[in-house]
């Protein structure tokens, strides 16, 4: 990933940014963003995914030099998976990501829980939550979303990746987002 590219997300706090990735670079992409934004921009931040459990996710994190120490999990295919969900503090662990009231209130919590004024939330993926919900369920959410991560005064970003079909989605939900990147 361009540098260049990583740099336009310092001069976005406070904002919402649709990032398309291609499937090729999907796990690599998102690595260097949140590396970005905890070493280079150093800010905390919370982690939704909806993709891979928790426990890969932070192992690869923890590979690839990423101190998950400042970010806060929120999982939502753990449980979906039959995985184990033990408590921690690192973790918020919900049920589906269909489950769309649960996932707003996790992302309320953690957010309002990190201390400081700046603040990453990153959304992986929107391209997951089409397998559990409706493209106009989506949509409605991500509106919603937007709104959410303007009021908490985040940087917010939100992952989908570049598939056929998506591109009505896409350019509907880049209205509701102050930047679209493609990478």
């Amino acid at each position: 990933m361009k540098r260049g590219v990583l740099n336009k997300l310092k001069e976005m706090s406070e904002s919402v940014v649709l990032a398309i990735v291609s499937a090729q670079k999907y796990q690599e992409t998102n690595l260097n963003i949140i590396r970005y934004l905890t070493q280079e921009i150093k800010i905390p931040g919370v982690y939704v995914t909806l993709n891979k459990p928790f426990s890969t996710i932070k192992n690869l994190f923890e590979k690839a030099k990423i101190d998950t120490r400042i970010i806060i999990f929120i999982d939502s295919i753990t449980k979906t998976s039959g995985g184990e969900t033990k408590k921690t503090k690192e973790c918020l662990f919900i049920g589906t990501p269909q489950n769309l009231s649960d996932l707003s209130l996790a992302m309320d919590q953690a957010v309002t829980s990190l201390p400081v004024k700046e603040k990453f939330l990153f959304f992986d993926s929107l391209t997951t939550l089409l397998l559990y919900n409706d493209v106009k369920t989506v949509a409605r959410f991500i509106h919603f979303l937007s709104g959410k991560m303007r009021i908490w005064k985040v940087m917010g970003l939100i992952i989908s990746l570049q598939k056929k079909g998506n591109e009505d989605l896409i350019n509907e939900l880049s209205q509701f987002c102050d930047m679209k990147l493609d990478l």
